[in-house]
């Protein structure tokens, strides 16, 4: 079966992309505002390289839960599902292999990265890649939110500073505690949104473990949160000022969490939409805190 590159590219969500390259863009620009960033073009490339390989790794990652999905029966033509496979669109024997692809394409690139920055980043790195490999697996057993959280928050903040600097940099892990909270809440938008059918496909998420109107609170929760803690985290002096510039997003944020918050009136159809308004929002969260670091750093 012929697919174009469009097809392809929707294929991987790629709307979902800025929950696995901001956590690297905001880490770099932490390290250029710390004067941490080493000498010479290199670092810079491994910058780059290093969003490139987490967006790979991402695409392969929700090509493959795709294929989970629509294997274990959770994605159906009775459920909210990604339409590609469940009405032959695509063949599951080509997302399986479009997945392995983007995989090791992915890997290949985190391991030239290991090549120039260290080996050091084989450990971060590894349990990334195997972690991604077991979402599924995580996620059917209410834990698809800790595995997102250490993933895209902990583990690509972890790992983009240690790529470009050679060493393990605990304090940049300041940023993966918002960022991390931001991209958990795509996730948690969409599985409150799918806890009817997904319980009627025999998993449990953690939407499903706390209940749709806790899930809904919850993500007001989450909305609010990185906010507070990016003020504090300023107040104590462990960022500049200037990455309050991310506060732009509070309008956004407030409009997603006045979405959810209207789920007392018309129940589950509060979260339709939300996992991609959230992924918009942490561009703009991300991509503000970038800016705000990088001109910290000119000044």
């Amino acid at each position: 079966m012929k697919h174009s590159f469009k097809e392809w590219f929707i294929a991987t969500r790629y709307w979902s992309f800025p929950v696995s390259v901001m956590p690297v863009v905001a880490t770099y620009a932490y390290l250029v505002s710390e004067g941490l960033v080493p000498a010479g073009i290199k670092p810079h490339l491994i910058a780059l390289l290093s969003m490139i390989g987490v967006a790979l790794l991402h695409a392969g990652g929700n090509v493959l839960s795709d294929w989970f999905d629509f294997r274990s029966g959770v994605d159906n033509p009775d459920a909210f599902a990604v339409p590609n496979l469940v009405f032959h669109k695509f063949e599951p024997s080509e997302y399986f292999r479009f997945s392995i692809w983007l995989l090791a394409a992915g890997a290949a690139i985190g391991l030239f990265i290991s090549w120039l920055s260290g080996p050091g980043l084989l450990i971060i790195g590894g349990l990334g890649f195997l972690l991604t490999l077991l979402y599924s697996f995580l996620k059917y057993r209410a834990l698809g939110d800790l595995d997102i959280f250490i993933i895209f928050g902990v583990l690509t903040v972890a790992g983009a500073a240690y790529a470009i600097t050679g060493s393990y940099l605990p304090d940049a892990l300041i940023l993966s505690v918002p960022i991390g909270v931001i991209t958990v809440s795509v996730l948690h938008a969409n599985n409150t949104y799918d806890t009817l059918s997904d319980r009627a496909a025999g998993i449990k998420t953690f939407a499903m473990l706390i209940g749709q109107k806790t899930s809904a609170l919850l993500y007001c929760c989450y909305m609010v949160f990185p906010f507070v803690y990016m003020a504090i985290a300023v107040a104590a002096g462990k960022l500049h000022p200037l990455s309050l510039l991310c506060f732009v997003a509070l309008i956004p944020a407030l409009k997603n969490l006045r979405q959810a918050a209207s789920y007392d009136k018309i129940g589950l159809e509060a979260m339709k939409g939300l996992d991609q308004a959230t992924a918009q929002m942490q561009l703009m969260f991300s991509g503000l805190l970038s800016i705000g670091l990088f001109i910290s750093a000119l000044l």
